[in-house]
């Protein structure tokens, strides 16, 4: 059994310091794409040390792999450091070798972050599912672009028995984007009881709310808010504190709490007063294996 099998046999069984140890070795063995590939791969996402999975994953790129693996990894590493046009480039060089839908995913949040807001659209459309989050954030685009009815028929089919529904508040978000309160009322409430309350989305909630005078469920909304943030305050000043959580820990957190009380206790005059609380647009980069020789996810070894 040659080293790379070792390793991954190692990692299959979760003992991750022997499978780093055997990925280590076979780089010092032979510095080739597989085995620096394979290193990198651990160092980034194991280790979460990106710095040593560049220097490796650099290493590869210059001997031209013929795999989009190296590619992929190298995109991901920079659209991390929030190197966009690097990551766009390394996510291009992929699909030429490739195509995958985690290249065309994350090549769509490159040049969304480059502002080239119709080619992500078009690259989000590419890996969406009918109700997922790539759907989510080509609908985003298509508002952003100013195509709201093509955007408001693409949200009204989200469904959430989809396998990978992104989510009852997203949505409403999205509705407020475009304008459709009693939309978005629709999905606030059916998310309100499963998802942590905070204030940003709650903001979002009011704000729809407001602009349907719904004033008795504004206050509503606000007491059970505010009633949920006191209980937490609470359990926070009553936890003891230990090694990992210091007397400085449990001080920062009740202090975090209490400034997002005062945000739901002055959210309705600030609204009222015309404040327009803005989206916040969060997409987040996706990976995969890219192990050479993995059995799990039935990668070969390189070959040249």
């Amino acid at each position: 059994m040659n080293i790379n099998k070792k390793a991954l046999d190692f990692f299959e069984k979760n003992e991750y310091e022997e499978a780093l140890s055997f990925f280590q070795k076979a780089v010092k063995e032979s510095r080739n794409i597989q085995s620096l590939n394979n290193l990198a791969w651990m160092y980034s996402y194991e280790e979460e040390d990106d710095e040593k999975a560049l220097e490796l994953i650099k290493e590869v790129i210059h001997m031209n792999p013929l795999s989009y693996f190296p590619y992929n990894l190298l995109g991901e590493i920079y659209s991390k450091q929030k190197k966009w046009q690097l990551a766009s480039d390394a996510f291009l060089k992929s699909i030429w070798i490739q195509p995958s839908n985690e290249a065309y995913h994350n090549l769509a949040i490159a040049r969304y972050r480059l502002k080239d807001v119709k080619e992500a659209s078009d690259y989000f459309l590419r890996v969406a599912g009918n109700s997922d989050s790539a759907m989510y954030s080509h609908v985003k685009c298509l508002i952003e672009l100013g195509k709201k009815t093509e955007a408001r028929e693409k949200l009204d089919a989200f469904m959430v028995e989809a396998d990978e529904f992104v989510g009852e508040i997203e949505i409403a978000d999205l509705y407020v984007e475009l304008d459709c309160f009693n939309e978005a009322i629709y999905w606030f409430e059916k998310g309100w009881k499963d998802y942590w309350k905070d204030p940003y989305w709650i903001s979002r909630f009011i704000y729809s709310l407001f602009h349907t005078r719904n004033i008795t469920r504004i206050y509503e909304v606000v007491n059970e808010a505010i009633k949920q943030k006191d209980e937490e305050i609470k359990d926070a000043h009553e936890e003891e504190c230990e090694e990992n959580w210091t007397k400085n820990d449990k001080e920062a957190h009740i202090t975090q709490l209490l400034e997002e009380k005062n945000k739901y206790e002055n959210m309705v005059e600030l609204i009222s007063s015309g404040h327009i609380p803005l989206m916040e647009f969060e997409i987040s980069i996706t990976g995969a294996c890219y192990l050479f020789g993995c059995k799990r996810h039935n990668h070969p070894e390189y070959q040249e």
